[in-house]
């Protein structure tokens, strides 16, 4: 059974389209269980109904005629119940619909199971047999385990085969949604640029190309290249190797001969495909083969195919310029994985939009993205983003949603969305030198959280009164070497002068997790659990020594300098960060720097930093939460994996009472409290925030107008009310819901997401 799933699995990663990849499905499982039917009915949205999609033993008329609602038949009881049925004698079965069409009326065992991906029952897979019988206990959890199998398989089959490149083709415009994961917030309507990362075979996009015989003289140079390369490591390696060693190379050679890939690529570029898709396609469909193949060495020779593709595309990447990203007017940009380094690519002017396929909505790509006041969706799994370079689409930050070539209809609505915010922001704007003050005089401070120069004119346009949080990795990260410290000085230099005499909290480098250096990569199975943030730092003192120096030497003259250490777990990090701020200190007035000691705090991102709290306020002299990973860190839930996001709750009982318990635990210890994450730049978690009693809330400058004008539209006996209520309540679903309720209630709901088209 496990070879039959393997084989199964192999085979429909090759086949073309969603027709052949479930007449495979069902006559390899019809053989291999020895049963007389196989079928598969899949789930249409547009009616609603469960429609028989391919069959092996039915009769073959049946197919794409015959449907059932969810109501009906023992199909439909699998599709509602969403677990396996397995009967003797389907026909005594209350749920039993004879379908004349299907001929199966001389069918009397029923083994139906349903079909899921993502809690959605996609269809459900079922197999017959003449005699009474129950199918025991392997064929049905065989049967479990393959629809688990192939589920994703469906999912992204539907996708990206036949079913929808024939709509997309035709002239009539269809509402294609795909669903993922609210990044930033926004509307956005425009034309897809797809981003491919360098030499990923698997990610090229489909393109059509404008010149073939331009497309086939770049791929023969680069090819040319590629031959040449071998031909030097062979020469290199020629006294170390034995002949039939030696000859491997004769083999890669001949690979690239007209006659084999090279051929095949050319043809497939002559059919209109430019030449690094035309690669890909052929690479990845020959490697398929290989890799299929029962003599091992033969599945081996799929690495070398690989390897060749990734080589040949490296030099088509360079000579296109492929660093450089070209946006049309409203560009939309979707890429595999977003990064700081891609948005630092391309020109903000143009860019209206950002698509991630991998990512959650509480990535730093996001948060970004938020800052940049980008509308941005992340996690879109199952998005053939390699399909849609030049296509028009509508990006729906608020709701995570991508529709592609949208009718009409969906467009003006669309574009009243955009109109409305146009308002909106309108209106906001004038806010912009007003304090954040409640209608019974209580004022709290509105920073921003920063990391790109560009931050600091949107920042101050929206009438931030500081820099709650400014990322100093995102220098490092767009750099192919750490940055002396004269660069870093003059870097600091000019977000603390924007700013002064105002607070600027800088954040000492906080690099791991998911946020990489190019030229320092760290590598490990749980990247959020192991070498980040202080750890680097502390265990790499003369990174950290350059750095500090670096804040001090900004700060000279100024002294609006607050340095935030992150990821702190204990004391002793904090009295060695601060040992060693201490001796950059020294070094600096004694080189003659009129230097000062800033302000220190720390983050409260991990939860064993909650409860030592106290101690460190013998240490600092304020600290901040980092909701983000707080968050994070007490739900078990990686804020990057979209297949868990959902889980990802601001709003949880548990985050509110520990955010509740540090405001408490601070006053006490009369220590400033500020918060930097997320849930203070939207407007309802800033009122609970705010009732809590944090000093100040720093968030992204898109959504500081939004917290201004909500704050000042509320009291603060309001607020703590509605604290008081949430408090008391033990399910984040009702809480968000209540929220949503007491906003409207107050005249805020404008303030939130707009109500978009179904």
């Amino acid at each position: 059974m496990l070879e039959l799933l393997r084989k199964i699995v192999q085979e429909v990663s090759r086949a073309p389209d969603v027709e052949a990849v479930l007449g495979l499905i069902v006559r390899r499982i019809q053989r291999g269980m020895m049963t007389d039917v196989c079928s598969v009915f899949l789930f249409d949205r547009s009616s609603q109904r469960f429609i028989l999609r391919a069959s092996q033993g039915l009769n073959r008329k049946a197919v794409g005629r015959v449907s059932l609602s969810s109501s009906e038949g023992i199909v439909g009881l699998v599709a509602q119940r969403a677990e396996p049925i397995n009967l003797e004698d389907a026909e005594v079965h209350p749920a039993f619909c004879f379908l004349k069409e299907t001929g199966e009326e001389r069918f009397h065992a029923f083994l139906g199971v349903p079909i899921m991906h993502q809690k959605q029952v996609l269809g459900v897979l079922v197999v017959q047999q003449q005699e009474c019988r129950r199918y025991d206990e392997s064929e049905e959890a065989f049967m479990v385990t393959i629809s688990a199998q192939l589920a994703g398989v469906i999912a992204h089959a539907e996708a990206t085969g036949t079913i929808n490149k024939i709509a997309w083709q035709s002239k009539k415009r269809i509402d294609h949604r795909f669903e993922g994961i609210p990044g930033a917030p926004g509307v956005a309507i425009g034309r897809v640029v797809v981003v491919a990362p360098l030499s990923d075979i698997d990610a090229v996009p489909d393109k059509v190309a404008d010149d073939i015989a331009l497309e086939i003289a770049n791929f023969e140079t680069a090819l040319e290249r590629v031959r040449a390369d071998i031909r030097k490591v062979s020469a290199k390696l020629a006294k170390r190797l034995r002949h039939d060693e030696q000859a491997l190379f004769d083999v890669y050679l001949k690979m690239l001969d007209d006659n084999a890939l090279a051929g095949e690529v050319v043809d497939r570029i002559k059919l209109g495909n430019w030449a690094q898709g035309a690669l890909s396609w052929v690479i990845t469909t020959n490697a398929q083969q290989f890799a299929m193949m029962n003599d091992a060495y033969l599945r081996e020779r799929a690495t070398d195919i690989r390897d060749l593709g990734r080589r040949v595309l490296a030099y088509l990447q360079e000579d296109s310029g492929a660093q450089s990203i070209e946006l049309p007017g409203n560009g939309i940009l979707v890429a595999d994985e977003l990064s700081p380094a891609i948005l630092g690519e391309v020109s903000a002017e143009k860019l209206a939009g950002l698509v991630s396929v991998k990512g959650s909505g509480n990535s730093h790509a996001a948060i970004l993205a938020r800052s940049m006041g980008i509308p941005t969706v992340m996690g879109m799994l199952d998005l053939p983003y390699r399909q849609l370079n030049g296509r028009e689409v509508i990006l729906d930050g608020y709701s995570g949603r991508l529709y592609i070539d949208p009718s009409d209809e969906l467009l003006d609505a669309y574009r009243e969305i955009l109109r409305e915010q146009e308002e909106v922001a309108a209106e906001l704007a004038t806010l912009r030198d007003l304090p954040a003050k409640t209608v019974d005089g209580s004022r709290i401070p509105l920073w921003v959280n920063t990391g790109l120069l560009a931050d600091v004119t949107r920042s101050l346009e929206r009438g931030a009164e500081g820099i709650g949080l400014y990322r100093t990795e995102i220098p490092f990260m767009v750099r192919e070497f750490f940055p002396s410290e004269h660069e870093q000085m003059q870097i600091y230099r000019r977000q603390l002068e924007a700013f002064a005499p105002l607070p600027v909290t800088m954040r000492t480098l906080d690099i791991g997790g998911d946020k990489s250096l190019p030229y320092f990569p760290i590598k490990e199975e749980n990247p959020f659990l192991g070498w980040r943030g202080i750890r680097v730092t502390l265990d790499h003192p003369e990174i950290f020594m350059v750095q500090l120096r670096a804040m001090l030497r900004a700060n000279e003259g100024l002294g609006n300098l607050r340095v935030m250490l992150p990821m702190v777990t204990s004391v002793n990090e904090v009295d060695e960060a601060n040992n060693l701020l201490d001796r950059a200190l020294h070094e600096l007035l004694e080189e003659g720097y009129v230097v000062e000691r800033p302000l220190v705090g720390v983050m409260i991102e991990v939860p064993a930093a909650v409860y030592q709290l106290r101690r460190f306020a013998k240490r600092v002299d304020f600290i901040s939460v980092g909701s983000n990973d707080l968050t994070q860190y007490l739900l078990a839930v990686d804020r990057n994996n979209p297949r868990v996001a959902g889980l990802y709750v601001p709003y949880h009982p548990a985050v509110l009472k520990v955010l509740d318990l540090i405001a408490r635990e601070a006053r006490k210890e009369k220590l400033p409290v500020s918060i930097c994450g997320e849930m203070a730049a939207e407007p309802g978690g800033a009122l609970l925030l705010m009732a809590m009693g944090y000093d100040a809330l720093s968030m992204n400058a898109t959504n500081l107008p939004r917290v201004k004008s909500t704050i000042r539209r509320v009291s603060m006996v309001q607020a703590k009310v509605l604290l008081d209520k949430v408090m008391r309540m033990d399910d984040a679903d009702k809480i968000q819901a209540l929220m949503i309720e007491t906003m409207d209630s107050m005249g805020l709901g404008q303030l939130g997401a707009p109500v978009v088209p179904e």
